[in-house]
């Protein structure tokens, strides 16, 4: 499968697009791209440990920055990163996801937060493209 994401130029952070047919696989390939910016896994790191993750914000974009932010939280917190993502929305504003840990990893760069500087998600012919800015 054709990866969903890309980083984009961008001259004081760091800027990633991401798609997907649907809101779920965009959320999943934002946080793909995400940790694929920010750290690089030893060869064949195996998935350690699954966690939980739920939200609930007012909008898509609201979400998609509470979502990857919620990861570089749980990142920091358990010295991890994920490698792997189960993202449902059963209902509107409602995220819940699994997510898979790998802790055989190096930093590439520290990625501090996801923003809402020139966030966009908008519809597409073939599902969801979105544009995020992190802050590095």
């Amino acid at each position: 499968m054709k990866r969903g994401y890309r980083e984009l130029p961008h001259t004081a952070d760091v800027a990633l697009e991401a798609w997907g047919g649907d809101l779920a696989e965009l959320f999943v390939n934002a946080a793909l791209g995400m940790f694929d910016l920010a750290v690089r896994p030893e060869q064949e790191a195996p998935i350690e440990a699954w966690r939980e993750v739920n939200l609930t914000a007012s909008d898509p974009e609201t979400l998609l920055v509470d979502w990857l932010n919620e990861l570089l939280l749980l990142s920091e917190e358990h010295s991890e990163a994920y490698a792997a993502f189960e993202v449902s929305f059963p209902a509107p504003g409602q995220l819940v996801a699994r997510i898979g840990a790998i802790r055989a990893f190096a930093r590439r760069r520290a990625i501090k937060a996801a923003t809402f500087h020139n966030l966009t998600i908008e519809q597409t012919p073939d599902g969801y493209r979105a544009v995020i800015v992190f802050d590095v």
